[in-house]
């Protein structure tokens, strides 16, 4: 279960450390400079405790451990790293999942959120921003914690207006809503997710519904905040309650508002800077766990973005 079936795991772990590993039975031998040898030890011995603890190993879980022993040289501080990935202090669980940690963003994430009425999590798209959040919601939900999860986000889409969508107001904002749906759906078995949605104990709605409410005893969610303007961020913001916790997430490279206009998530992230009682979580590359291509794609965008146009004109023109 530790090699995985044709040692598949023993291969990624060879890709992602530059070291060579040679299984003999219950025995695996590491070779390669002493850094990567100690960093592969330490991989290992953290994946053998998860299958331990009767938890899965997958590609997924490989990767995780080895983005988070990659924090530190120092090996006494990667083996208090990759213990998130399968400890229960940032353990996140539903009724369908129990979450940890795959990245070092998404450790400082959870502890964030475990400490803060209000935080910001910000960072590239893939880095679990919004399915963290969503977790860390409904397990306040189950705990009795918080009496109800209100998820949000603004209906500001490439470029798309809602009066051109089909069907009443409910069909028009669904679609910019679905991927809260979704997540939700990954926590909570569907019986679950339809009447508690009925119930009101979970409720979704565009950010347009959130004026003039005061939202108590309840865990809140902004998602794609980057394309808030300031006013409508200041308005969400002044929503929270007694008894109330608040995420918002975003992503300043993908902002949809019209060019010029202000974001409200980079106003709000400069202006509540030097509020202690607020989180600040800023994700990097490192951070993405999804597909390693996203990451890769990411980052040619990024670079592309920094070069300026001057290379693209001369890609264009041949």
């Amino acid at each position: 279960m530790l090699y995985g079936e044709h040692d598949q795991h023993l291969v990624r772990l060879e890709q992602h450390l530059d070291v060579d590993l040679a299984s003999r039975g219950n025995q695996v031998s590491i070779s390669g400079n002493k850094d990567s040898v100690a960093t592969a030890k330490v991989v290992l011995k953290a994946l053998y405790e998860r299958l331990q603890k009767g938890l899965d190993v997958g590609d997924g879980e490989v990767d995780a451990v080895v983005r988070m022993a990659q924090i530190t040289p120092d090996v006494e501080e990667t083996e208090k790293a990759v213990e998130s990935t399968h400890g229960d202090e940032l353990a996140i669980v539903t009724r369908k999942r129990r979450l940890n940690p795959r990245s070092p963003g998404q450790a400082a994430y959870i502890k964030a959120m475990q400490r803060h009425e209000l935080v910001f999590g910000v960072g590239p798209a893939g880095t679990g921003k919004t399915y963290m959040a969503v977790a860390y919601g409904v397990s306040l939900l189950l705990n009795g914690d918080v009496e109800r999860i209100i998820l949000s986000r603004p209906a500001v889409e490439a470029g798309e207006r809602l009066g051109f969508l089909p069907g009443d107001m409910k069909d028009k904002v669904d679609p910019y809503l679905r991927p809260l749906y979704d997540a939700l759906h990954d926590m909570l078995p569907s019986d679950q997710v339809m009447s508690r949605l009925e119930n009101g104990e979970i409720e979704i709605a565009p950010l347009a519904f959130m004026r003039g409410r005061t939202l108590s005893n309840a865990f809140v969610i902004l998602d794609e905040a980057q394309n808030t303007t300031p006013v409508q961020m200041k308005m969400f913001l002044t929503r929270l309650g007694e008894r109330s916790r608040m995420v918002v997430t975003g992503d300043m490279s993908q902002v949809d508002l019209p060019k010029g206009q202000l974001s409200g998530l980079r106003d709000a992230s400069y202006t509540l800077a030097k509020l202690d009682e607020v989180g600040f979580v800023q994700f990097a590359h490192a951070d993405i766990v999804r597909h390693e291509l996203v990451t890769k794609i990411v980052r040619a965008y990024d670079n592309r973005h920094n070069k300026g146009d001057a290379e693209e004109r001369d890609f264009f023109d041949g």
